[in-house]
This record gives C-alpha cells, sequence and structure tokens, in this order.
C-alpha cells in the first residue's frame, strides 16, 4: 500500500501545470483582439521567426496541424495522385493521411526497436513510382538520417521528416526536422508544445519549398487578389501564434526535463526483468513525447496501471497497416513482423517535466506489484 505522502493516480497529460498561470498569455489575446489582426498576422510572423531561429533553419510555415505540415510539405515537394511514398510500419494516422490526401499511395518498411522505420529494409521498399520518403521521428526518438539522407540522394528521392514528435530531439547534434528538404511538427495538445489547439509548422531551408507551402496553405493566393496556383485553407491562427510565443523559450527546459524523467524511470525499472528498456542511442538525443517500455503480459498490466490510477497508454494496439481504412493496400497480419510485436507489447507510462519523483515512484511501484503478483 503507498504511504500516506505517496500520490494515489499519475497523470498522463501535463497540461494543467503547463496552462496554471494562463494571464500573460490572455493579456496579449486581449491587445490582439483590439488589433482585430486575426489571420497570417503579424504575430505569425514573429511566432515563425522565432520557431525557425530554434531549430536552426531559414524558414518556418504556420499551419493548421501537424498533418497539414506533411501534406503541405509533400504537395510542395511536387507529389502527385498515384505517386508512392514510403514510411514506417509502425506510424501514427496522419503520416499516412497525409500521403492519402493527396492520392498517393504509402509503401510501408517495418520499424525497429527504436520506433524509427528499418533503414535496412528501406532500400528494398524503392520501386518505380516512389517519388518521396517520409522517416518518422516516433516517440520523440531520432533515426539514423544520415543514412536514410544517403539512401534518398543515391534514388533522387526527397524527404520529409516527420518529426511531430520530436520537437528538438536530434541525431549527433543536429536537429529533427532539418535534415530533408522540409520537417513537419505538430502542435497538437498531446505535443511538447501546445497552442490552445491543433497546429502545426514546417520547416525547410529550401526558398523555393517555403515560397510554396506559404501559397499552399493560404489557397494558393499570391496577393488578396491573384490565385497563383490551386491550395488549402490551413493557415496558423494568429491567435495561436500569440499563445506559442509564450511557449517556445521554454521548450528546451521542458525538453531537459523529459529527458531527465525518463532517466529517472530508466534506472527504476532496470530490474524488473519482465519489461525490456529500448535500446538507447548515443547518437540519437530522444525528447521522450512518450516513454514506452516493452511489456510481458502488456495487457494485463495496462489494466492494472489503469485501475492503481496510473494513466497507462497503448501507442498503437493495431498498427496502421492493419487498419480498417487501408485494406486496399492489401497488407495482412504478419507482413511486418516488428510492428506487429510492437503492437502486443509496449506500454507507455506518464512523462513529462511536471511529473515529481513521488509520481514516478508510485508508477514504478505499481508495476513492481503487478509482477510481483503473477510469481
Amino acid at each position: 500500500m503507498p504511504s500516506p505522502s505517496t500520490p494515489r493516480s499519475v497523470r498522463y497529460s501535463p497540461l494543467g501545470q503547463q496552462f496554471a498561470d494562463p494571464e500573460p498569455i490572455l493579456a496579449d489575446i486581449r491587445r490582439l483582439v483590439a488589433s482585430g489582426d486575426f489571420t497570417l498576422g503579424k504575430v505569425v510572423g514573429e511566432f515563425e521567426a522565432m520557431f525557425a531561429a530554434m531549430l536552426g533553419t531559414r524558414h518556418a510555415i504556420g499551419v493548421g496541424s501537424g498533418t497539414d505540415a506533411l501534406k503541405v510539405s509533400l504537395k510542395a515537394a511536387g507529389l502527385e495522385p498515384g505517386d508512392e511514398v514510403i514510411t514506417a510500419a509502425n506510424t501514427f494516422w496522419a503520416t499516412v493521411g497525409a500521403i492519402a490526401e493527396l492520392g498517393a499511395r504509402p509503401v510501408f518498411v517495418d520499424c525497429d526497436d527504436m520506433f524509427g522505420l528499418d533503414i535496412d529494409r528501406l532500400e528494398a521498399a524503392i520501386g518505380p513510382r516512389t517519388r518521396a520518403i517520409v522517416p518518422v521521428q516516433l516517440t520523440g526518438d531520432v533515426v539514423d538520417m544520415p543514412r536514410i539522407m544517403e539512401i534518398a540522394r543515391a534514388h533522387k528521392l526527397p524527404v520529409i521528416e516527420d518529426a511531430c514528435q520530436s520537437l528538438l530531439g536530434e541525431w549527433e547534434g543536429r536537429k529533427a526536422g532539418t535534415f530533408g528538404l522540409a520537417g513537419a511538427f505538430s502542435m497538437h495538445p498531446l505535443k511538447i508544445i501546445n497552442v490552445w489547439g491543433d497546429a502545426g509548422v514546417v520547416v525547410t531551408d529550401d526558398d523555393a519549398i517555403d515560397r510554396r507551402c506559404r501559397l499552399l496553405r493560404n489557397h494558393g493566393l499570391r496577393n488578396r487578389n491573384e490565385m497563383e496556383i490551386l491550395g488549402y485553407n490551413t493557415r496558423l491562427d494568429s491567435l495561436q501564434a500569440v499563445v506559442g510565443k509564450h511557449m517556445l523559450p521554454q521548450v528546451p527546459g521542458w525538453v531537459e526535463g523529459r529527458a531527465a524523467a525518463a532517466a529517472y524511470y530508466d534506472r527504476a525499472f532496470a530490474d524488473i526483468p519482465q519489461l525490456r528498456i529500448p535500446h538507447r542511442d548515443p547518437r540519437s538525443k530522444n525528447v521522450y513525447l512518450l516513454y514506452v517500455l516493452f511489456a510481458e503480459h502488456r495487457d494485463e498490466l495496462h489494466a492494472h496501471c489503469v485501475a492503481e490510477g496510473i494513466e497507462a497508454k497503448v501507442h498503437y494496439p493495431i498498427p496502421v497497416y492493419r487498419q480498417q481504412a487501408l485494406r486496399y493496400l492489401g497488407h495482412k497480419e504478419g507482413d511486418f513482423p516488428v510492428a506487429d510485436r510492437h503492437a502486443r507489447e509496449v506500454i507507455t507510462f506518464p512523462v513529462d517535466q511536471y511529473l515529481s519523483h513521488a509520481e514516478q515512484d508510485r508508477v514504478v511501484d505499481v508495476v513492481r506489484s503487478f509482477y510481483q503478483k503473477r510469481r
């Protein structure tokens, strides 16, 4: 039984603490309301400049969601209906949704135990209709992007990074989202930075891609009266940019806090033989959007944690390639065995910059008690 000083429950989302004092943000929103500068206003440009500076890129383009960041990037790169795009078989739905919305066909590569696509299998997936590669920085970890870029260059393929889960993640000191032609980030409430709703950002060093993304996000308008290309309505709102400007300076500290919490978990979970900690590649700076372990009797452990007040999650019990929406691709269970194994074994525990050691100890104690009872 936990002591009176031990928290009984451990929440998953840190939003309550992240926005415990919204008054400074609300004060700036009141000024925005007075200005009436709601659509692609001055503050959007200021936020984009701050975001680009944080990533070290020439450009950042605010859009309506992380999904739209992927879609706009791929469209800007020239993707057409009928083209094929390679991505990971364990990714979140948005990656393939963005590909399919453009009329293209997702081609999957199995993942590895760092949750990125298995680069050893990448080249075999490239075919005559392949037009792009979308590596996914899942869970906050970062894949070996130099290897992916080498393969992409050999086949003259653009790389659009799905870095939605890895803001400020790095591979050998270079930030996720900055290796390819463009990188996509999400500011959904469950991502590292949230702007009071759904939003996304495209980053790129390519001036032509920047210009095309800016056209695509705003109906293809060159100016108020001229539509240069057919585009979308996927602008970052000025109100969200106000929130984002308050959030960005805090992101590096949040990332360090998440990494410290993950390291605390790693040490605590290391002596539970029924758990396996994923490989921690020293070349990767993992920002731990998700703290994921491989667990024996995963479903029973998850149910036990929830019953004990621990908001554990499963990401994801059915791999994307086996979802009903993608049956038209003709895949069957077993086509991507590592993604299938992950769907059976992985469990996600709360991890963020606000989590106390007492809360983490409660999580560890609940997990340990579950396995002790199974002996």
